[in-house]
């Protein structure tokens, strides 16, 4: 099976779905970032440290795997040079959607987030890559085309999931009890019984893997970068997993200079 292929056409379905992460911004929020007055986010309830982005203005800045016209027409309006790279047609469409509304200039390009050598090394000051390595079955490339797209002294700012997220069985979750079933890494392709990923394709879900800390964190320091930044955050919706732990991590990590 083609992963990239197929979770590409399944984040299109996911857009037509109305995901909470393809939901444009609104013109209120273009016009508040035109007046230094933004927030992003890598996660899905707490805003990115102001520290962590600014200065923004005049920066070249690489949304990865983050097209939904959300992150990319903010930091556009902030002043920032972007461009945004997705795995979706549909996200990047979100984008050119929300620039031609608003007359922002941004970039879309459509491409695999572990394969970023349409870019010359030190092409960014800043890469924004909010939860969505969790569709790729190694994430270990990632952090190294991220440093090579970085210039020195760059920022990579990411989110992605906390692996113990993929520890439990999804049916007795939804039943109100969380009882560990898989083990990590974990993958949908081994995972999932061959009736379950027949109904995932039919559904056009996309598959997902929980990477290991070791590849999420310590693939990041292995890569070169320095490790500045930590937070974590929840669904805030009220889910069950959200009264036992964060079921996200947000990490900032810079290119020495």
């Amino acid at each position: 099976m083609n992963i990239y292929k197929h979770n590409s056409l399944a984040w299109d379905t996911e857009a037509k779905r109305g995901n909470p992460w393809t939901k444009p911004v609104s013109s209120k929020e273009v016009e508040l970032a035109r007046n230094g007055k933004f927030r992003i986010l890598l996660t899905p309830a707490k805003p990115v440290p102001a520290d962590w982005l600014l200065p923004v203005k005049n920066k070249k800045v690489l949304c990865l795997a983050s097209g939904g016209g959300q992150q990319g027409p903010i930091l556009a309006a902030a002043g920032a040079k972007v461009t945004v790279l997705d795995a979706s047609k549909q996200q990047l469409e979100a984008d050119m959607a929300v620039a031609k509304r608003e007359r922002l200039t941004l970039i879309t390009v459509l491409g695999d987030m572990a394969d970023l050598r349409c870019f010359p090394k030190n092409s960014f000051d800043i890469i924004v890559n909010p939860v969505s390595n969790c569709f790729i079955p190694d994430v270990r490339p990632v952090w190294r085309e991220c440093f090579r797209a970085l210039k020195k002294g760059g920022r990579l700012l990411s989110g992605f999931n906390n692996p113990i997220f993929y520890c439990f069985d999804r049916g007795l979750e939804a039943k109100g009890v969380l009882q560990v079933k898989y083990s990590l890494p974990y993958s949908d392709i081994t995972s999932l019984t061959v009736k379950e990923k027949k109904e995932f394709l039919k559904n056009k879900e996309p598959f997902e893997f929980g990477h290991t800390l070791q590849d999420q964190i310590g693939e990041q320091l292995a890569a070169g970068f320095s490790l500045r930044g930590f937070y974590e955050d929840k669904w805030g919706n009220g889910c069950l997993a959200d009264k036992y732990f964060p079921q996200f991590i947000a990490t900032l990590a810079v290119k020495g200079t």
